[in-house]
C-alpha cells in the first residue's frame, strides 16, 4: 500500500488523490441567485442526501485550491438562502461540464450552456428543464470547514418541493436507474455513466437476516474459486437448504458426472463444484448455488 500523510504533500496533490479514489460521486447541479437576481448554475460533486425526514441534501462549494477564492454559488446562498439542486443525466453531461467554466460574476450559465430555465414554484432560483429530477431547497445553514484553499463549505439544504420527469419511472412507479441514466464524477476529467453493465442488483440484507460469512462452512469460506462478493451473497441467506433438498439435488446428472469423473481426485471435485456454484451465483440463483456447494 502507498501511505500518504496529508500534511506532507500539497493540497493540490491530495485533492487529486481524494477525488481519484472517492468515486463515483453524484453531482449537484446547483442553481442559485444573488441579491440582485443574477442567476448562477454550477455543478458540485461534493454532494449527497443526508436524511429524508426532513429531506436534507448537502453540497460543498470548496474554496479554490489555487488562490483561496470562493465560488459564486457559495456567495449567492449566503445572500439568498435558496437553491435548486438539479440531477444530471447523460444527455446533458456536456452542457453541465460547460456550465462549470469559471465565468465572471453575473454571467448566466444557463445561457452559456444552452440549458433551459424553468421558474421554480417555491424558491427564487430557476430549475433546469432538461434535468430528470430537481429539488427546490431552502438553505438551513452554511458550515465553513476552514479558511484555506481547498476547505469545504457545507450547504445544508432542506427539500421543500421535488420535481421528477415522468419518463424516468417504471411500471411500479419507482425511478428506473436505466431510464434515469445518471452520471457521476470520477477523478480528473473522468465521469461515470450509470447505465448498461455498470448497473447491477444486490438484495439488501435488511430484507433478511443473513447467516453471515462466518457461518459458511470452512472449506467453502476458504475456497480458491469463490470471491469475496460470492461469499457475501452466500452469507445473505436466512438458512441453508435442508438435507432432503441437498440429497435430491445430488441426483442431478451434472453432479453425478462430476462424482464419477473425479472419484479419485477430491480436490478437483471440490474445485469443479465451486466453479459450478460460482457460475450459478453470478446468474442470481443463490439457493441452487448452496445445493451445489453442499455436495462436498
Amino acid at each position: 500500500m502507498k501511505s500518504i500523510d496529508p500534511k506532507e504533500i500539497s493540497t493540490a496533490e491530495l485533492h487529486g488523490y481524494l477525488l481519484g479514489a472517492i468515486a463515483p460521486r453524484p453531482i449537484a447541479f446547483a442553481s442559485t441567485v444573488d441579491k440582485s437576481g443574477n442567476v448562477n448554475l454550477s455543478p458540485y460533486s461534493f454532494f449527497n442526501i443526508f436524511g429524508s425526514n426532513p429531506p436534507i441534501l448537502i453540497f460543498s462549494p470548496s474554496r479554490r485550491v489555487r488562490d483561496n477564492t470562493t465560488k459564486h454559488s457559495l456567495e449567492n446562498v449566503l445572500e439568498v438562502p435558496e437553491v435548486v439542486i438539479n440531477i444530471v443525466d447523460y444527455a446533458m453531461v456536456e452542457q453541465m461540464s460547460l456550465a462549470s467554466t469559471e465565468y465572471e460574476q453575473g454571467v448566466n450559465e444557463f445561457i452559456k450552456s444552452g440549458l433551459t430555465e424553468v421558474p421554480s414554484t417555491k424558491v427564487k432560483p430557476p430549475r433546469v428543464k432538461e434535468a430528470p429530477a430537481a429539488f427546490e431547497c431552502r438553505v438551513k445553514e452554511v458550515i465553513p470547514l476552514g479558511e484555506e484553499g481547498g476547505a469545504g463549505n457545507l450547504v445544508l439544504c432542506e427539500v421543500i418541493l421535488a420535481h421528477f420527469r415522468e419518463d424516468i419511472f417504471n411500471e411500479k412507479g419507482q425511478i428506473d436507474p436505466f431510464k434515469l441514466d445518471a452520471v457521476s464524477r470520477m477523478g480528473g476529467d473522468w465521469y461515470c455513466r450509470a447505465q448498461g453493465d455498470a448497473l447491477f442488483e444486490i438484495p439488501k440484507p435488511i430484507r433478511t437476516k443473513g447467516i453471515g460469512v462466518d457461518a459458511i462452512p470452512f472449506s467453502i469460506r476458504n475456497s480458491t474459486v469463490l470471491s469475496g462478493n460470492n461469499l457475501g451473497r452466500l452469507g445473505n441467506v436466512e438458512a441453508l437448504p435442508g438435507q432432503e433438498e441437498v440429497l435430491e439435488f445430488a441426483t442431478q446428472p451434472v453432479i453425478q458426472e462430476m462424482r464419477i469423473r473425479f472419484q479419485h481426485d477430491r480436490e478437483s471435485y471440490i474445485n469443479h463444484l465451486h466453479q459450478y456454484a460460482k457460475e450459478v451465483l453470478e446468474l442470481g440463483d443463490v439457493e441452487m448455488a448452496w445445493k451445489i456447494l453442499l455436495q462436498e
